[in-house]
């Protein structure tokens, strides 16, 4: 199967109508599919609603994909979600990992860092006045473009049958990659180190939000050059 095929076969089984929570419409979706992408996320982080998301999600594609013959489950996850469990969203995450290895279907884990589409939104969470508190533990993100076609290539390969870490080329600390993003959207808040600020509601070590393994694939876009091209296209 060739990368061009599996992109023209891609059907986000959303427009269909389906339903991953209440099971509606699964079965009929995945008749016929070899595998499943589940890059689906909650609406709410809130603890109760982002566990009760992922473990229903979860349980019912499953279901659905055992019934249908599916023989591979690729799912979207993050790195060092093991070490984040004092956040609701990690644990939920970590939920869902769990239920894909406990099911009867081969399975690819993929662990990406922080989107450098998600800087943002690390900004405005961490914001407090004109102040964006943040701790300086490493990050190496990646482009969602490049997350995107380590799936695609995961996806075409055989089950892993465990988890596989993806991260961007370059480590950074946290808080300069918040600055750099401030500087380049002319954004007057300043970023500042503070040891006690929480990585939504997590604490950090130094190492918590980089890949610990050596096999992980390193992609090739730089968040500058990602900065550069995101500043003319605004």
């Amino acid at each position: 199967m060739h990368r061009d095929f599996f992109e023209r076969q891609i059907i986000p089984v959303g427009s269909l109508g389906v339903n991953t929570i209440t099971g509606e419409g699964l079965t009929e979706a995945l008749s016929g599919a070899q595998v499943v992408v589940d890059v689906t996320n909650s609406p709410s982080f809130e603890d109760k609603a982002v566990l009760e998301f992922f473990e229903t999600s979860t349980l019912n594609l499953l279901a659905a994909e055992e019934a249908s013959g599916v023989g591979h489950h690729v799912a979207l996850s993050v790195v060092g979600t093991e070490g984040l469990l004092q956040s609701g969203y990690f644990r939920a995450k970590m939920a869902q990992e769990n239920l894909i290895k406990a099911s009867k279907i081969p399975y690819t884990i993929i662990r990406a860092t922080q989107f450098f589409e998600f800087v943002g939104s690390i900004a405005y969470t961490s914001t407090e006045g004109q102040d964006v508190r943040l701790s300086s533990a490493f990050v190496q993100p990646i482009a969602s473009e490049d997350v995107a076609a380590a799936m695609i290539d995961f996806t075409l390969g055989a089950p892993v049958n465990g988890t596989v870490d993806v991260a961007g080329p370059e480590r950074i600390r946290l808080d300069e990659f918040v600055r750099q993003f401030l500087r380049a959207t002319q954004d007057t808040r300043q970023a500042v180190i503070d040891v006690n600020a929480l990585y939504f509601g997590a604490e950090l070590n130094e190492l918590s939000l980089v890949p610990k393994d050596s096999n992980a694939r390193i992609t090739s876009t730089r968040f500058e050059d990602w900065l550069s091209r995101s500043a003319v296209q605004a």
